[in-house]
């Protein structure tokens, strides 16, 4: 980052309220204290004993437990921010990272938002918008929708017009949530209904358009740069192809097997669509790639991207710390990129590959983190750790960086094998698969594309190659309960003896709690059982209705993740759980008769 000032610049930022939790501000926290900042933490109760607490210079409780009470409440992070006298705010990614009232509500508090301007982020963050400024400034784009659409109606007479599959898409969705594939024309009525309620749930607003969906892209993406003077560059460009439910599992920067016409075309396009909107901080612009060569501009995202490691181990910066730059007043304008290397990032998430996938809450009973040349761990956990349910189930990323394509996959299998988490599953069993298929470590990387997982990889491998230790299932066995308190912002480790927590908890289901299934009694036949520890967000059938043998007949949600649970058998349905419930894993949703 070049040091010659912008014509705003501001002063200096020296306290900086660290919005979000886990990895993440683990993150935002070591940029800070590299740079000479404080970093000020906020907690949900869950996170009470998180890494990135400890790591804080200050932590304040959000006096609650919820998303929506704690990460997701404005009104209180403001409050926090103005009592602890923070001078800027950084949101990470995830939760109100792209939610133009919070960050102008940061900047109305008198406090600086390190990010892009609130007119920005509700241009872009707005799909059906952000595809007209593409549109306008020339950017490759496949066919869709320029208006949210109204209802089934609209998505048939599109898909006769353009053909089959189209994608449905929430206008202000992320992450794969709201979105929805559709192959058949009499999916498209319970598939719109899905995205609609997902885009509610999610982000308030249940808004879709659609566009005809490429059917084997690769997902290309890239990294920008921009200041308050209006400069805006290109830092590079990352391959994010390798995902589940539209969610990234792998990513590398620079992009493989792309040549230099088509690597700047994206690149000149990403720069011309936020220089259009005088786009400030980091941000991505993301297009996907079909084998024929098309290019599709997708979508953009206003904040810090979880996969932006890789871009800086071959960039050699610190995407972070140019932030809190920008946000002061530095300039972009002639910034020295000079790239080098290939790096790739696996997402280290607690999920179980062998079962589907299926999120995972527990504790860190054991840690083991690779090391050597060319390693890196971003994590926001260490052994004791409790992984929460109530949030997503990323607990870190192994980021690997080597001179070329080959010799990282080389070096990425030999950090996988040192890698070692006990007490909950997680996907690095699958990232060690992935290494030995011929598909992704090819050199032409045409076999891969967004549901190469699902279409390819999933159904010729053993399910024994995805399986991992088995995870405990009671991580309270311990003698004494170790808990904290928070003095003045600062961290104070208590202990109370576990079996008067067991004795308070055992009072309180004797007198009933709200439908909380503890999973732990035995099944009778036709039993709907849960598949992972979650909250019941709707039963898809009616009481006393009439189901098939594997029929869905509820979703679950776990980590950011919804789930659907299928009948045991054919029968009549008798529901014994309710919407809103939270139900334990091998816990009983139901009853088939």
């Amino acid at each position: 980052m070049t040091k010659q000032p912008s014509t705003t610049e501001r002063s200096r930022i020296t306290r900086v309220l660290v919005a979000n939790r886990g990895e993440i501000a683990v993150r935002i926290i070591h940029a800070c204290h590299e740079s000479g900042r404080v970093a000020v933490a906020v907690y949900a109760d869950d996170d009470a004993d998180a890494l990135f607490v400890h790591l804080a210079d200050e932590a304040y409780s959000l006096e609650g437990d919820s998303p929506k009470d704690t990460y997701l409440d404005i009104e209180r992070l403001i409050g926090v921010g103005t009592r602890v006298h923070a001078d800027a705010v950084h949101p990470g990614y995830g939760f109100l990272s792209e939610n133009a009232d919070f960050a102008q509500a940061v900047i109305d508090a008198g406090m600086v938002w390190i990010g892009p301007r609130p007119d920005s982020i509700r241009l872009l963050g707005d799909k059906v918008r952000a595809r007209r400024v593409a549109a306008e400034v020339g950017a490759p784009m496949a066919p869709g929708t320029t208006e949210p659409v109204d209802g089934p109606s609209d998505v048939i007479r599109f898909a006769r017009e353009h053909g089959l599959p189209l994608a449905i898409k929430a206008v202000h969705g992320g992450g794969g949530k709201g979105l929805k594939v559709v192959t058949r024309v009499e999916d498209i009525r319970n598939a719109y209904l899905s995205a609609t309620r997902e885009a509610k749930e999610s982000f308030g607003d249940g808004e879709c358009f659609i566009e005809r969906f490429l059917d084997r892209p690769r997902h290309v993406e890239v990294q920008v740069l921009g200041d308050l003077d209006g400069h805006v560059i290109a830092v590079g460009t990352r391959d994010c192809s390798l995902q589940r439910r539209n969610q990234k599992l792998i990513e590398e920067a620079p992009a493989p097997f792309l040549d230099e016409g088509v690597s700047g075309r994206l690149c000149g396009a990403a720069v011309a669509i936020c220089s259009h909107v005088g786009y400030v901080g980091a941000g991505t612009v993301e297009f996907l790639m079909d084998p024929d060569g098309t290019m599709s501009f997708m979508e953009v995202n206003t904040r810090i991207q979880v996969e932006h490691a890789v871009t800086e181990e071959v960039a050699g910066i610190d995407l972070v710390k140019a932030q809190f730059d920008i946000a002061e007043g530095a300039c972009v304008d002639g910034m020295d990129i000079k790239g080098h290397g290939h790096a790739m990032e696996f997402r280290i998430n607690a999920e179980d590959p062998a079962h589907g996938f299926v999120p995972f809450p527990g504790r860190i009973d054991g840690l083991r983190v690779p090391s050597g040349p060319g390693i890196r761990f971003d994590t926001g956990i260490e052994t004791g750790s409790v992984v929460s349910g109530r949030f997503d189930s990323l607990l870190a990323k192994l980021i690997v960086v080597a001179p070329d394509r080959s010799s990282c996959v080389s070096r990425a299998k030999r950090a996988l094998a040192e890698l070692e988490i006990e007490g909950v599953p997680t996907v690095a069993p699958f990232d060690r698969a992935v290494l030995e298929d011929d598909d992704f470590v090819s050199d032409d990387h045409l076999g891969v594309y967004t549901r190469w997982i699902e279409e390819s990889f999933l159904s010729r491998t053993d399910v024994d190659d995805l399986r991992g230790p088995d995870p405990r299932r009671d991580p309270g066995a311990d003698a004494v309960t170790r808990t904290w308190i928070e003095i003045d912002g600062r961290r104070r480790e208590i202990g109370i003896p576990s079996r008067l927590l067991s004795s308070a908890r055992n009072a309180t289901h004797a007198e009933g709690d709200g439908g909380v299934s503890d999973g732990s009694s035995s099944h009778r036949h036709g039993d709907i059982v849960a598949t992972l520890t979650g909250t019941v967000t709707s039963w898809l059938v009616g009481e006393g209705s009439r189901v098939e043998m594997g029929q869905p007949v509820a979703t679950l949600e776990a980590m950011k993740m919804e789930t659907q649970v299928t009948a045991p058998l054919s029968g009549s349905i008798h529901r014994t759980a309710s919407i809103g419930d939270l139900v334990d894993f091998g816990g009983s949703l139901g009853h088939i008769e």
